[in-house]
């Protein structure tokens, strides 16, 4: 089954949820999550999950939604390109990079070039460039070059989200006509467009209405915060967010 997402200003939003674990996992997928995306939240933003942990994901996943995997900030094409490598093996659709520490457009480029050949070799995942509207804060890459940097590597999309989550959300960062500029930027690359970062329940609205492909959300999803265990009833609730008013509730897949 073919889960890749192409770009287009849809009436909703699709929901990624971020698994911890397995059982975190069945609980998304339990919810309706849209994308499961396995990421150790104790190890950052796009902390990445062990192999083990990964496999385990995957097999809770079981093939019914398509799965993203978190690899971290990257540092090393050699790196970045057999990380990329082994998330697709292990059944991620989609791969999550960022630029903690990278400024400079050209050297993104190249890192993301390295992911966009390794998720080739492994089965095909698609890249996901990670830009951060606290870019500022881990000397990362500007969000708009970012998006300049996908779409000259060959991404397949971009993810503005937060790098210290203590420092607020993305709507306490950045206003609304910032993220309005960045999605459009996006989308007139032809890059599928997410947006997270300690997002609430009442910010899926506001990213439906900016136009966002993908709404991330992590400590919405679970009982006891970021740190906590997913909940399939805090998913299902999150999707229904995810519709227009006038649709309803979307119904869960079969």
């Amino acid at each position: 089954m073919d889960f890749h997402l192409t770009a287009h200003k849809g009436t909703r939003v699709h929901l990624l949820v971020s698994a911890a674990s397995a059982a975190d996992a069945a609980a998304a997928v339990d919810g309706g999550a849209d994308i499961v995306d396995a990421k150790d939240p104790r190890a950052g933003a796009l902390g990445a999950v062990p192999d083990a942990t990964l496999r385990e994901i995957a097999a809770a996943v079981a093939g019914s939604r398509p799965l993203s995997a978190a690899l971290g900030d990257a540092a090393d094409e050699s790196a970045v390109e057999r990380a990329a490598r082994g998330a697709a093996a292990a059944g991620a659709a989609y791969v999550k990079i960022g630029f903690a520490g990278v400024r400079d457009a050209r050297r993104a480029a190249a890192l993301l070039g390295a992911a966009v050949r390794g998720a080739a070799e492994g089965g095909g995942a698609c890249v996901i460039a990670v830009a951060y509207a606290d870019a500022g804060r881990v000397a990362a890459l500007d969000p708009l070059a970012a998006v300049e940097a996908a779409a000259c590597a060959g991404a397949h999309g971009a993810l503005l989200d937060t790098a210290r989550k203590e420092h607020g959300g993305l709507f306490a960062l950045r206003s609304r006509g910032e993220l309005a500029a960045w999605v459009a930027e996006a989308r007139a690359a032809s890059l599928l467009v997410a947006l997270a970062g300690r997002l609430s329940s009442g910010d899926l609205v506001a990213v439906r209405e900016l136009g966002a492909d993908i709404a991330g959300v992590r400590g919405a999803a679970c009982v006891g915060g970021r740190g906590g265990r997913v909940s399939a009833a805090l998913v299902r609730e999150l999707r229904a967010r995810c519709a227009p008013r006038e649709a309803g509730v979307v119904p869960l897949p079969a």
